[in-house]
């Protein structure tokens, strides 16, 4: 598609909770938080001429290998947010981008994201084939820190396995960023999550998981933070911690 009429470098939107976005509490999820932060980006790619549609034209994807996220507070059943996103950093095959949430003006979630640029034949990284100039770079913060790279216990305990349905998948064939949160919270303590007790969250993402495969869940902890790791045939694809409130 065309660079939009419309397009430019910062881009908000407007969602209103709904219940299907809500804990039985009536507060937002933490993987419908990270679902609407995408969405709203996705939306920024289309606008802007660099969507996935845009780019299967060249059989390239956008796909996210580092995300991090700072959570003062959760919006409730029925709140109108906003949430704000732009891109710090893009060149060749990588890209930082960043987007906030926003209560009644008043900020209530960071997020720093890292992707990159793969061939959906190959699956190996690739440059991005598309003009992308006119994207402004802004080198402003969403969060107090940047994305990192999560240190992974290799001793750290399986506490559960999963076999990839077709549920999982999105439309890059893998299994969905989000899905792997949702594996992971299923076998948190659920109180922790009701009473919003998540400070941060830093999400890695190694390898792809396919449909029909295997995967383990790890997890160390301690009392300020859980280390959770997704693991095919030993080797990691996915890395999620939780830093405690």
């Amino acid at each position: 598609m065309p660079i939009a009429s419309n397009f430019t470098s910062t881009f908000e939107q407007q969602y209103e909770i709904n219940f299907l976005h809500c804990y039985p509490n009536g507060f937002l999820k933490y993987t419908d938080l990270c679902n609407l932060l995408q969405i709203t980006a996705g939306n920024h790619a289309d606008l802007g001429g660099i969507s996935f549609t845009d780019m299967q034209e060249h059989h390239q994807a956008w796909v996210m290998s580092r995300m991090r996220l700072e959570i003062e507070k959760l919006p409730q059943w029925r709140d109108s947010v906003t949430i704000k996103t732009w891109v710090k950093t893009l060149e060749n095959s990588r890209s930082v981008r960043c987007m906030e949430m926003h209560l009644n003006g008043e900020k209530i979630v960071g997020c720093e994201t890292y992707w990159a640029v793969i061939n959906t034949k190959t699956r190996r990284p690739d440059i991005l084939a598309l003009p992308h100039d006119h994207f402004q770079k802004f080198q402003i913060n969403a969060t107090t820190k940047s994305t990192n790279k999560i240190e992974i216990d290799p001793n750290a305990n399986v506490i559960g396995t999963r076999t990839v349905v077709l549920s999982d998948l999105d439309v890059v064939n893998h299994v969905n960023n989000v899905k792997y949160m949702e594996w992971c919270f299923d076998l948190e303590n659920s109180k922790k999550l009701i009473k919003q007790e998540i400070a941060s969250l830093d999400i890695n993402f190694m390898r792809e998981l396919n449909l029909n495969d295997i995967a383990a869940i790890h997890r160390t902890e301690s009392d300020s933070f859980s280390i959770y790791s997704i693991t095919k045939e030993s080797k990691n694809a996915y890395a999620l911690q939780i830093t405690w409130k």
